[in-house]
């Protein structure tokens, strides 16, 4: 919605600034602790380059590209899968149980992606941009995981919008014009990208991953088509296909199997605590 009134770079600054003017009074009230060393700083600029910049900035252009929202929601719907390959590196067990469960959800959200977006890509380009904003968001969960980035979430929130648009604006303002077309629904996605995106859900995402396993925490992934579907159905009233329907319970079902915590000290992969 909001790209059809601002080029990619220049939305994501929009996106960006407005974050950092909502967290600075917080933080200036707050008043919680910067990183105190070089390798927290230099950790936080690295989540920020394959989050912020990679991912965000990547769907974005990929969208401006010629992708449907669809495609490119069925190329990052990969994220758990892959999340899942590499954390054995991180002495994190994943099970054929959990593979079940990773498997069923992907399989929840293709149903649901195929059953209500048309799956297009105008070029090869959009289709690498997509691709790498999933690289980049799986780089991002799995440094998080190795590093343990630990800062107050009002400090990480604010220095990586921050970050953002020192990495992003020159890029704009080279690549774009600029221009930005103000409309109600420029607004109104803005709105909900800063507070639901920025400041509610990648908060909560750093705070799993840190806390938790990250290939469990990644299954959730899964569960953003369903989600989404169910949303317009019930707010705006689209259609909702049966097949859509399927898709978010096989989704519903793998997530929750994939998500299972294990028993301490107990052989059985995935078992209920």
């Amino acid at each position: 919605m909001g790209l059809a009134y601002a080029e990619p770079m220049t939305f994501l600054v929009l996106r960006y600034a407005l974050v950092v003017a909502v967290l600075l009074p917080v933080y200036l009230t707050l008043r919680p602790p910067l990183p105190r060393t070089r390798a927290a700083w230099g950790h936080l600029a690295v989540i920020t380059l394959f989050i912020q910049v990679l991912y965000f900035g990547l769907c974005y252009v990929a969208i401006d590209l010629g992708m449907s929202a669809g495609a490119v929601a069925l190329i990052v719907s990969l994220q758990p899968i892959l999340v899942a390959l590499v954390a054995p590196r991180l002495a994190e067990r994943v099970g054929a149980r959990r593979w079940a469960g990773l498997g069923l959800g992907f399989l929840g959200a293709v149903l649901v992606i195929f059953a209500r977006s048309a799956i297009e890509a105008e070029s090869a380009r959009g289709i690498f941009c997509a691709i790498g904003a999933l690289l980049g968001m799986t780089a991002g969960a799995l440094y998080e995981k190795r590093f343990n980035v630990s800062a107050h979430p009002v400090t990480s929130n604010l220095l990586q919008n921050a970050l953002g648009i020192a990495a992003v604006l020159p890029v704009a303002w080279i690549a774009e014009d600029m221009r930005i077309v103000w409309t109600g629904e420029l607004v109104l996605a803005l709105g909900y990208l800063v507070i639901a995106n920025s400041l509610v859900s990648l908060t909560l995402l750093v705070a799993m991953i840190r806390w938790g396993e990250v290939s469990r925490v990644s299954a959730l992934f899964f569960l953003v088509p369903p989600t989404s579907a169910l949303i317009a159905w019930a707010l705006i009233g689209e259609v909702m296909p049966w097949l859509a329907w399927v898709g978010t319970a096989i989704a519903a079902l793998g997530v929750a199997i994939a998500s299972r915590a294990a028993i301490p000290n107990s052989s059985a992969e995935g078992a209920l605590p």
